[in-house]
This record gives C-alpha cells, sequence and structure tokens, in this order.
C-alpha cells in the first residue's frame, strides 16, 4: 500500500497521453508537470507491462506510481512486482486455444517477454523500446503476467474462449489484438489493491472503462463508443486538447 492524497490522478498512456507508440508531446508533459505541481499524486496505467512504459515516459515524473500489464505490475518507488500471474493450468488451457487457432501472441513477464508473432507486426515497435528485457521463449519466464494475441485464425472465438476460462479479455478491434490477463485483473483493481479509491482519471479505450466509471472526475480522451455515458468530459484525442484539460484540473481547486 501507498500513501496517497485525495487529489490522485490517473492517465492511461496510448491513446490518451500518447499518439505515435513513442513519445509524449511536450504540451501534455508540461501539463502533466502543472498538475504535479499542484499538488497532484501522478499515476500512470497502462496496457504495457512497466517496462515498456519507461521509455515513453523518458524519466519524467520519477515519484509517479506505475500501473502496467493492465494491472498485473505495479511499480513503486522503482520498484516492480508481478501482482497478477497466470496459473499454470489456466495458461495451458489458454495455449491450446491459441494453437486450435493458430495465433501468434507476446507473453510478458514481470520484466522480459516472450514473441511469437510476425515479425513486422506494428506491436513489435512498441515492445523494449528502451532495450531493457530480453526476448525468451515462453518457458523462460517466470510467471507470465499478460498475454496479447497478435493475430489468429478466429480472433472473436479465441476472445470467447478466453472468456470462458475466467480470464479478463480486451479485443481492440482497431488493431485487430487481444489482449488476456489472468482473472479479473483491471487498471481499477490493481489502483484499489494500493489503497488509491479516491481519484481523477484520462483514459481512451475499453481496458479504461472501470477505471473511469469509479472516478471523482473521468475524462475520456476520443470516441470510443465503449465509454458513452461514462466520462464526465469528452476531449479529442489531440495533444493540444488533452494538454488543456490536464491543465484544467491542475487548476481546478479542491481535485
Amino acid at each position: 500500500m501507498i500513501t496517497t492524497s485525495a487529489r490522485t490522478t490517473v492517465f492511461d498512456i496510448d491513446g490518451t497521453l500518447c499518439f505515435d507508440g513513442r513519445t509524449i508531446d511536450r504540451r501534455i508533459l508540461a501539463a502533466l508537470a502543472d498538475c504535479e505541481r499542484a499538488g497532484h499524486q501522478l499515476v500512470f496505467a497502462s496496457a504495457r507491462p512497466v517496462r515498456d512504459l519507461l521509455p515513453v515516459l523518458d524519466g519524467a515524473f520519477p515519484a509517479a506510481t506505475l500501473i502496467g500489464g493492465n494491472g498485473s505490475l505495479v511499480s513503486v518507488d522503482g520498484r516492480v512486482r508481478a501482482r497478477a500471474a497466470f496459473e499454470a493450468g489456466d495458461l495451458d488451457r489458454l495455449l491450446t486455444e491459441v494453437e486450435r487457432f493458430r495465433a501468434g501472441y507476446l507473453a510478458d513477464g514481470p520484466w522480459d517477454y516472450a514473441y511469437t508473432g510476425p515479425a513486422d507486426h506494428p506491436i513489435r515497435g512498441r515492445v523494449d523500446q528502451g532495450g531493457l528485457a530480453r526476448r525468451v521463449e515462453l518457458a523462460e519466464l517466470p510467471a507470465v503476467v499478460k498475454f496479447l494475441v497478435v493475430d489468429a485464425t478466429d480472433p472473436a472465438a479465441l476472445a470467447e474462449a478466453g472468456r470462458a476460462l475466467g480470464m479478463t479479455v480486451n479485443h481492440h478491434l482497431d488493431e485487430a489484438i487481444i489482449d488476456f490477463a489472468p482473472g479479473t485483473t483491471n487498471k481499477w483493481e490493481a489502483l484499489t489493491s494500493l489503497g488509491i479509491d479516491a481519484y481523477n482519471a484520462f483514459g481512451n479505450d475499453i481496458n479504461d472503462l472501470d477505471l473511469l466509471r469509479n472516478a471523482r472526475h473521468s475524462v475520456r480522451v476520443g470516441a470510443h463508443p465503449g465509454l458513452d455515458g461514462v466520462a464526465r468530459v469528452t476531449v479529442a484525442a489531440e495533444a493540444e486538447a488533452v494538454a488543456a484539460e490536464i491543465s484544467r484540473l491542475a487548476a481546478a481547486p479542491g481535485r
């Protein structure tokens, strides 16, 4: 558990703060700094593992708490730990379905990863950008905290098979990827496990649903239809609009 203030603000990364898969616009960085100076505790919560959050943040906001793998990893004071991982039997059952649908995947351990998908898949550009980890065989990972399918013969059927196994499944139709997490793990559940229950949140995708739904003040970036009616505010998925909304939050008394 970490010490929190009521002025905690949680930010998704891709599609919320980062629009090119690699960097955060300087205007957004400046607004985030304003937020921190105004007394907000910053939390970055992403589908990325912590390893792949670090290059995007590029050393900024070292005091921030990081939630990775859609809640399966947390980093507090620079110490990364896995808080949820696939049970061996569950992973074996998922791999059976993966083989049935001839799927390629990215499997993340607490730090290293295994990859069997196409060499030219766009996800490769977002994996280990900082050269901080090793690509290993799946059996070499001490635990699997996140499993991302990047191609399959029938993605929708594979997603349903994962749900039938009791896993948290996010099928990102726009990117044609399926994100599997162990059990009921999600960003909001990880946040509450850290003792944070009063917070503001910015997000853009269906994996931010519970995070936005339970926030004191919630901002949807873009127009994902799965988040209709969930957030209090919607802003365009553009750096200028996001930076302006963060600055408004920083200036608002009591938020």
